[in-house]
């Protein structure tokens, strides 16, 4: 099923478990996909296998999406290279699992650097692309942590909660330009940077609290954004939408 057929999709944080599972989905669904990461490429040998397969429908970009310089550079390969954008799906956060007291104040801004500041810089050069493309769509990866207070994680509910109510005003100021903006806000998905990022004894309390008794996968995501993504959603926009297994309820 092509449902992103010839679709130029910007995946930012790609490296990680949830971007591999994206740029694979996408790139099978018929997408022209923009992997970009602050990690390099040749690291990950399915994505250097992946590069070979897709060729010139495959693009890397190696630089950070939380600072200026790196996200301006990266929306000027891609019109240098490919010359439209119809999609951002908006991958990067950066997690510290400490109280007030215990959280540094280069900590509290390394996080809504990574968790927020990217989600901004991102849509700010994705948009002025899009508008030359007749429009496009921008996916945020939030958190179920935006919604419902968790003790240890100030910093990152904070983020998370900013990138929600972003998500919507982005929804609101580019409707006529033929731009949607969605959030997607997992709960307990199975990944090594979550494990790092919040520990096991944090992953255990979610997940025992997870009315579906089990983590999410990165494919199940990847699932509802290439969705969100494709033209079958086109009168969704500035909506939040859950994927945690009934976490929150």
């Amino acid at each position: 099923m092509n449902m992103l057929q010839d679709k130029v999709i910007w995946i930012t944080g790609a490296m990680g478990k949830l971007g591999q599972s994206a740029v694979k989905m996408f790139l099978q669904r018929g997408a022209i996909v923009v992997a970009h990461d602050i990690l390099a490429l040749e690291g990950l040998p399915d994505l250097v296998q992946i590069q070979k397969q897709y060729g010139s429908r495959f693009l890397s970009i190696v630089s950070d999406a939380a600072s200026e310089e790196g996200v301006e550079n990266a929306a000027a390969r891609i019109k240098a290279k490919v010359g439209r954008l119809h999609g951002l799906y908006h991958n990067v956060y950066t997690q510290h699992k400490k109280p007030v007291l215990e959280l540094t104040l280069d900590e509290w801004e390394n996080v809504l650097r990574g968790s927020l500041t990217s989600a901004f810089l991102t849509a700010k050069y994705a948009i002025p692309l899009m508008i030359e493309s007749g429009g496009g769509v921008i996916v945020n990866t939030s958190s179920v942590l935006g919604h419902r207070p968790t003790r240890g994680c100030p910093a990152y509910s904070a983020a998370k909660a900013g990138l929600n109510q972003f998500t919507k005003v982005l929804a609101v100021d580019y409707a006529e330009h033929g731009i949607r903006a969605n959030a997607i806000v997992p709960g307990d998905i199975k990944t090594e940077e979550n494990l790092r990022a919040l520990g096991t004894e944090f992953s255990s309390y979610v997940r025992e609290r997870t009315l579906l008794g089990r983590s999410g996968t990165p494919d199940e995501v990847s699932e509802l954004a290439a969705y969100l993504l494709s033209d079958a959603a086109s009168y969704t926009t500035g909506a939040l939408y859950s994927i945690d297994g009934g976490f929150q309820l």
